[in-house]
């Protein structure tokens, strides 16, 4: 092999060498290229997104961000929110109906807000007549329009209900201090051989569910028996 044969392969394989260290630029280049390509739409997106969320503002991004990490807690926030709205409207609807339910029953004489005592009452001996006295001893004033609830104890223990009369109740509300009233009338003994001997009166004052045990006049009349309709309850009026 001569010296020029020699040289020529030598370049050849150069250039050969040189060709193949191009081609593997170009298919690095092309690679990076497509990373690259790969990879912007994400940036791409990112900036849209922070644009979006803040423009080009940083403290309107930093609050976009905040926006956009709080939605997920923001929603919730607002169900819970809507919830507790409704909750409190019918929370409050609920306290409105109760207070309402309370005013009406509150605005009625209680028990213990009563002193009360029987006393006789009768004009004279042939006819007969106990009333009770209802005084407000609380700081307010209180209705006690109706009937009372009243039985008769009997000295043997038994009790039996006293019949309403048939007058139309008036409305009495009670001050204070202030007295109001209602009578028993009832047909008197006149035989001596009566056996109805009433011990106490349980007195329940209109629109209560509370009774008092008040002990019978010892000076009122003997009453008829037996306990039946001639025994009537009055009214609750103002006393005089």
């Amino acid at each position: 092999m001569n010296a020029s044969t020699s040289t020529r392969r030598r370049i050849v394989r150069t250039a050969a060498a040189a060709l193949t260290a191009a081609a593997a630029l170009s298919l690095t280049a092309c690679s990076g290229s497509d990373t690259a390509a790969a990879s912007k739409p994400a940036a791409q997106a990112g900036t849209g997104g922070a644009a979006e969320a803040g423009g080009n503002d940083p403290a309107a991004g930093t609050q976009g961000t905040d926006a956009q990490s709080g939605t997920g807690d923001g929603t919730t926030s607002h169900t819970t929110g809507g919830s507790g709205n409704s909750a409190a409207k019918g929370a409050e609807k609920s306290a409105g109906k109760s207070t309402g339910k309370s005013a009406a029953k509150g605005k009625f004489c209680r028990t213990t807000e009563l002193t009360m005592e029987a006393v006789d009452s009768s004009p004279d001996q042939q006819t007969g007549d106990v009333t009770v006295q209802m005084t407000n001893k609380g700081g307010r004033t209180c209705s006690v329009t109706g009937f009372a609830g009243v039985d008769l104890k009997d000295a043997d223990g038994t009790s039996a209900p006293v019949h309403r009369g048939g007058e139309q109740p008036r409305i009495t509300n009670l001050k204070p201090g202030g007295t109001a009233t209602f009578s028993i009338s009832y047909k008197v003994d006149t035989s001596g051989g009566n056996l109805a001997i009433p011990t106490h009166l349980i007195v329940t004052p209109p629109n209560e569910t509370h009774s008092v045990s008040l002990k019978w006049p010892a000076n009122a009349p003997k009453l008829a028996g037996p306990y039946d309709e001639k025994i009537q309850v009055h009214p609750v009026g103002i006393a005089n």
